[in-house]
């Protein structure tokens, strides 16, 4: 990011204490570890609360709900151990759509400030159809998950919630299907799925969301 935009960006964030631990949760065959270049630009920017968790099993082999499951415990311990009452996410791939499954489905609305879903499988991907394993069965177009999602006519509560995606992605198919219905929408020209974790403009926007002082839906 050039001088002059880092400058402009830092004049509109929140002051540091106003800021929300945030939770990163990652997709199908990572661990907490793509998350790296995210939370050391996120800790340059003096973000004091950062956590990444490792979903277990990562293969897309068990349900969503058992990782959501995950999702829910390790943020009630990031409230617990900063003492807030809300913390944000950010989620890449699949784990965007199990930090969906927890948000709509298990209550974690009333825990999450702000939601941030990077290029996750909202609609599905035809490439689920390519695989097997309970959980890439429901990351296939049309699944009963995707459909009891979709049904959901009140899915956010008060948080505010964020898509960003990319219309080049080849491992969302289509990429289209990482549009999230409510959210608030930002696209990227990123050619690969996994370098939207590492582009510095989806890395400003994230700065940039999660810095905000107000409000932005």
């Amino acid at each position: 990011m050039r001088e002059s935009s880092a400058a402009a960006l830092a004049v509109r964030l929140a002051p540091v204490e106003q800021r929300a631990p945030v939770l990163f949760v990652h997709g199908l065959g990572d661990d907490a570890s793509a998350f790296d270049a995210l939370r050391q630009r996120l800790e340059h920017e003096g973000w004091p609360h950062l956590h990444a968790l490792s979903l277990a099993p990562n293969d897309g082999s068990e349900s969503l709900s058992v990782l959501a499951r995950q999702v829910a415990h390790e943020a009630q311990a990031l409230r617990a151990r900063t003492g807030a009452r809300r913390v944000d996410v950010v989620a890449f791939s699949m784990g965007a759509l199990v930090t969906r499954y927890w948000v709509q489905l298990l209550g974690g609305r009333l825990m999450v400030r702000r939601f941030i879903s990077i290029s996750g499988p909202h609609g599905g991907s035809a490439l689920a159809f390519l695989a097997r394993g309970k959980g890439i069965t429901q990351m296939r177009p049309g699944s009963r998950l995707l459909r009891a999602l979709e049904r959901d006519t009140h899915p956010w509560g008060n948080t505010e919630v964020h898509s960003f995606w990319s219309p080049w992605d080849l491992m969302i198919v289509p990429a289209s299907s990482s549009r999230l219905p409510g959210a608030c929408e930002r696209v990227f020209p990123v050619l690969f799925h996994p370098w939207m974790l590492t582009d510095g403009r989806v890395h400003d926007a994230v700065v940039d969301v999660l810095g905000s002082p107000s409000v932005a839906r």
